[in-house]
């Protein structure tokens, strides 16, 4: 990790693709700017990780990072990953506790850091700010109730037909088919939804010859969205 000095007027820019940062003026994200320290992380660097007791809330200005944690028996469970014009680490700015997970770089990471006293002024002193971080946290709560519910009650193969159909969601080229460029692999994948990756490779190759999925060197193309929604309803509807 490296420290970044960064001037005003691209600090103010590079926030300014933050999502909850959209609904401010200029003058404003430059207030917020002065807040952040700038960092620079490569690919496999840790950020925070679970259980420290850092309590800054982060910007990604450019890159992706992934939110993770092992298991007691050293099992990579991976929540999410974000990408540029996200924010993580809000809920221990938030609360104080130590943090909920690992966030590492999934490649060249630029990030913006706000220390806690200064996220909760912004949250406090700007309505617009506050009733987003609130939309924010109520549509956490909401995925994190629909994936206990998928957990308990899905087959792993449909868990898989579940994570597939939420990444073509967020890589949509048409109204039905989606790139996922670059795919996940199947590791990635089992990591996911907490299998293996021969019950992945087993769930691949059945869309594969149902003309479904396609894989395309680094890329995984979903060439029915629809029906792919159809299975996953299908499934959560059976139970």
């Amino acid at each position: 990790m490296t420290t970044r000095n960064i001037s005003a007027d691209r600090a103010t820019a590079m926030l300014s693709v933050i999502k909850e940062f959209q609904c401010l003026s200029p003058q404003d994200i430059g207030v917020v700017a002065a807040a952040c320290r700038w960092h620079r992380y490569e690919a496999g660097n840790e950020i925070v990780r679970y259980h420290d007791h850092t309590n800054s809330a982060f910007f990604i200005a450019q890159g992706e990072i992934r939110i993770m944690y092992h298991s007691l028996s050293g099992q990579e469970v991976i929540l999410c990953d974000l990408p540029t014009g996200e924010m993580f680490g809000e809920l221990t700015a938030i609360d104080g506790h130590p943090r909920s997970a690992t966030a590492i770089a999934r490649g060249s990471v630029l990030l913006a850091s706000m220390p806690a006293s200064d996220f909760q002024e912004l949250i406090y002193g700007n309505r617009q700010i506050a009733e987003i971080i609130l939309k924010r946290l109520t549509g956490q709560v909401r995925r994190l109730t629909e994936r206990v519910y998928d957990y308990s009650t899905l087959a792993v193969r449909n868990r898989i037909q579940v994570e597939l159909l939420r990444l073509a969601r967020n890589h949509m080229i048409s109204e039905n088919v989606a790139v996922i460029s670059p795919a996940p692999t199947q590791t990635e994948i089992a990591n996911l939804v907490s299998t293996h990756r021969e019950a992945v490779s087993r769930e691949l190759n059945m869309l594969i010859r149902n003309k479904l999925i396609l894989r395309q060197g680094h890329d995984l193309h979903v060439l029915d969205i629809a029906k792919l929604t159809e299975m996953v309803n299908e499934a959560r509807g059976s139970f």
